[in-house]
């Protein structure tokens, strides 16, 4: 078994936090979270409130495990150290099959999507998702430390855009008052309803996700015990602060029924508006930018999907997928693996737009709220057995958590196909059940 360096510090793995969760989610998911919220910006905002605080509180409680365990793959050792091997491989064969490779399909169209729509080229959506999602994996799997450095570059330029809208939104709504006609005035657009709060703090989970894998690379960070608690905790605070304030600016040029109108554009017309084409333009250029940091963030968690399973020699060909490239201290089997099953996830996303499925089977959504039945689980454990925990760490926010992640997990099952989705996720779990011992010798 070859063991992975410790080639991070902390300002790659804040970088992971921050520049996973701050990418394609708040500008994706901006019109989604206002049609939920039936065209109403308080709703709106109270759902970005709701989800990012729960995002906080996970993130806050999961520090304090993470103080403890120091292992190759966060959750999954988490899990493990609580309920035994064998949960802790069935929660890594979650990870790898279904949570990973179903995000970093979205985040790769997203990331197309974007570009597509600044070369005016709209049919070369699919083409180019393949292609970044391509180029993210080689580069990952050639490169990790490149990766690494990348998932700075790409946190740090991807600030850009939302402190701009931020800034001059706030500015301009102030001026005008169109920031305070959007509190008043309900978008006429979405008609009765929308989907309720719950459904409403589902869209911002998928803006608010992804922190969780900065805990995949613990194994590769120096002194990482007290690296990633801080990595999180400083992470999760700032991305809160950062979508609050962006979408208030969003809301000080825009009408709430424009920002519905203008979907996942939204930002880009803000700055058209206030100055012109050209910066529009080039605030759609950071954009994508965001949006493929990431995507390679996603990359360096599904990348060492395999490997997190094979390291507890369980699943087919453990040895195999436990390789790791002397050269680039890569994942080298585990990254392959990763990629066909990003691509598998890529063709049933590209279903819900050619129509194959009837509706519409939400991947950017319904994986994560799965997720969140994991970490109800980690929560009552925690408040088990970390007796050496104040009241506040061992009971207040493990249960704050978990009442957060029951109301994400009830929004969840208000949408469409999610029974669907839940048999599918049943059959690729029952699998990988069958196929734990396979690998031992």
């Amino acid at each position: 078994m070859e063991n992975l360096q410790k080639k991070y510090g902390f300002w790659t793995a804040t970088a992971m936090v921050v520049g996973i969760v701050i990418g394609s989610g708040v500008f994706f998911k901006a019109d989604d979270v206002l049609k939920a919220s039936g065209g109403d910006l308080s709703t709106a905002l109270l759902a970005w409130l709701i989800g990012g605080s729960i995002m906080v509180v996970t993130a806050y409680v999961f520090s304090k495990i993470a103080t403890r365990i120091e292992r190759v793959n966060g959750v999954v050792d988490y899990f493990e150290e609580a309920y035994g091997q064998k949960a802790g491989y069935m929660v890594a064969w979650f990870m790898n099959f279904i949570y990973y490779p179903t995000l970093v399909a979205v985040l790769a169209w997203v990331s197309a999507n974007y570009t597509a729509g600044l070369i005016a080229y709209p049919d070369s959506v699919w083409k180019l998702s393949v292609v970044y999602l391509t180029g993210f994996f080689l580069l990952n799997y050639y490169s990790p430390v490149l990766a690494g450095k990348w998932q700075i570059t790409s946190t740090v330029i991807k600030l850009i855009p939302l402190g701009f809208v931020a800034i001059v939104g706030a500015i301009y709504g102030l001026k005008t008052g169109q920031t305070l006609q959007n509190f008043v005035q309900c978008a006429q657009s979405v008609g009765d309803g929308g989907g309720g709060l719950a459904v409403a703090t589902l869209s911002t989970a998928f803006a608010y996700e992804g922190w969780i894998i900065a805990t995949c690379i613990n194994a590769e960070l120096r002194d990482a015990k007290k690296t990633l608690p801080r990595a999180l905790v400083f992470g999760t605070i700032a991305v809160v602060v950062i979508y609050m304030l962006y979408y208030l600016g969003i809301s000080g040029v825009l009408t709430n029924d424009q920002v519905i109108a203008a979907g996942d554009a939204a930002p880009v017309n803000v700055i058209a508006l206030i100055f012109s084409r050209v910066s529009g333009t080039l605030l759609t250029v950071f954009v994508i930018i965001s949006c493929l940091g990431t995507l390679n963030g996603l990359i360096m968690g599904s990348a060492r999907g395999m490997y997190s399973i094979a390291s507890r020699n369980l699943g087919p060909k453990s040895e195999f997928f436990s390789v790791v490239n002397p050269h680039t201290n890569s994942t080298i089997h585990s990254a392959r693996i990763g990629y066909i099953l990003s691509m598998m996830w890529l063709g049933v996303w590209y279903g819900n737009f050619a129509g194959w499925w009837g509706q519409f089977m939400d991947i950017s959504e319904l994986p994560i709220a799965f997720l969140y039945v994991i970490y109800i689980s980690i929560y009552i454990w925690v408040m088990r057995k970390f007796t050496d925990l104040g009241g506040f760490s061992r009971f207040v926010c493990p249960f704050l958590a978990g009442a957060g992640s029951l109301y994400i997990i009830w929004g969840a099952i208000q949408k469409d196909m999610f029974i669907h989705f839940l048999l599918i996720s049943l059959f690729i779990l029952l699998v990988g059940y069958v196929l734990m011992n396979s690998g031992k010798k």
